[in-house]
């Protein structure tokens, strides 16, 4: 089941649904966009109840900004292709036990401090808040665990003006990298079945 939150589609109710998954999006957390304001004020509610949240890229850029985190452009520039993360705290849900794991990612802002409280589960050099955990019922990652590699593939060329020439010989050859996409998605189910 989908909302198109951008067109102030949401629930009739807050327990319409089980859990919710915030997704990725071309909008920047901090644009200040109705749709946006009206998205923070809906994720308060949810929190508020204790309904499981996950956040993937701008979900868990955003769930960061409502709970008094960071998020900004990266100086870094963009985050492309197959990125690679070291756990730095194991939890029961993550099963099997990682000492790092390998997503695609397309993004150019990052959280760069996390709200107070929450629990830094995964950072690498270029990302350091690349998964956290707040509470018990909310679970994030900037990677996305949904893109295949011929789609990571496709939207890199499609913006090859923008990265330039030698960002995306290396986001393309990243690709030849083993990643454990289906293995985050199934860590995520086993956190909302806790």
């Amino acid at each position: 089941m989908t909302f198109n939150v951008v067109q102030g589609d949401y629930p009739d109710h807050v327990d319409h649904c089980d859990a919710y998954l915030i997704t990725g999006s071309a909008a920047s957390v901090y644009d200040g966009d109705p749709w946006i304001s009206e998205l923070e004020d809906y994720i308060k509610i949810l929190h508020q109840k204790k309904k499981p949240i996950l956040g993937i890229c701008f979900g868990h850029q955003l769930i960061a900004q409502v709970f008094g985190g960071v998020t900004e452009k990266s100086s870094k520039g963009w985050g492309i292709g197959a990125s690679t993360s070291r756990i730095v705290e194991h939890t029961h849900w993550m099963k099997p036990r990682l000492d790092r794991f390998s997503m695609l990612v397309s993004h150019q802002d990052q959280v760069t401090r996390l709200p107070e409280g929450a629990k830094l589960l995964a950072s690498s050099d270029f990302c350091l808040n690349a998964s956290y955990q707040l509470g018990n019922h909310i679970l994030t990652f900037q990677g996305h665990p949904e893109f295949s590699k011929p789609y990571c593939q496709a939207l890199m060329e499609g913006r090859a003006n923008i990265l330039g020439n030698d960002l995306l010989t290396s986001g393309l050859t990243s690709l030849n990298q083993e990643i454990q996409s289906t293995l985050i998605a199934q860590w995520m189910l086993t956190f909302l079945s806790k």
